[in-house]
């Protein structure tokens, strides 16, 4: 079994990781605040973290960041999205939006394992929409204001094997899933 240590605050991350990962992967919480660079691109942000973790940890590490982009807005909000979920909520996200007639958005999960000689980041990317109020307490997060495509629900209206089996975290993982079994 291939340990994998997950630096993150958020619980639900390793949840769905270990979920995603399966049988032969043992992913481990690992509490670490991480400064994080303000930027759109979610890429340049978990390579920044997955440097940042293995210098604080010095033993090889799994980071992640999911970012929610507009359409309308040109990309925003990007890797800020946290930022925004900090200061006026999913509610908040919401309301910004409802003057757009463009809700289209897309998800975008960008994962750095990094053990101190490679870095290997994957990403997952999926559309959906913003509805006009948030929906659903499942899932943690931006959840609540996400439609992905195909569906009517939130990702925090679906049940976590549903979210699980669609997510752009999914995507990511599935190819880090395959670049760990390398090496």
């Amino acid at each position: 079994m291939k340990k994998i240590i997950f630096v993150t605050n958020t619980e639900g991350k390793v949840r769905e990781a270990q979920d995603i990962l399966g049988d032969g992967f043992q992913v481990e919480l690992k509490k670490l605040d991480l400064d994080e660079i303000q930027t759109v691109d979610g890429k340049e942000v978990i390579k920044n973290k997955a440097e940042e973790a293995y210098k604080s940890l010095g033993y090889a590490i799994l980071v992640e960041d999911t970012s929610l982009y507009f359409n309308a807005w040109k990309g925003l909000l990007g890797a800020l999205v946290r930022w925004f979920l900090d200061t006026v909520g999913c509610e908040g996200i919401c309301k910004m939006m409802r003057a757009e007639t463009n809700r289209t958005a897309y998800s975008e999960s960008a994962i750095a394992y990094y053990d101190g000689k490679n870095l290997k980041i994957v990403s997952g990317k999926i559309d959906g929409s913003i509805p006009d109020e948030p929906r659903g307490d499942k899932g943690f997060g931006w959840d609540s204001v996400f439609v992905p495509n195909g569906n009517d629900k939130t990702f925090g209206e679906l049940e976590m094997s549903e979210k699980n089996a669609i997510s752009s975290r999914k995507i990511a993982l599935e190819k880090l899933r395959n670049y760990l079994s390398t090496i």
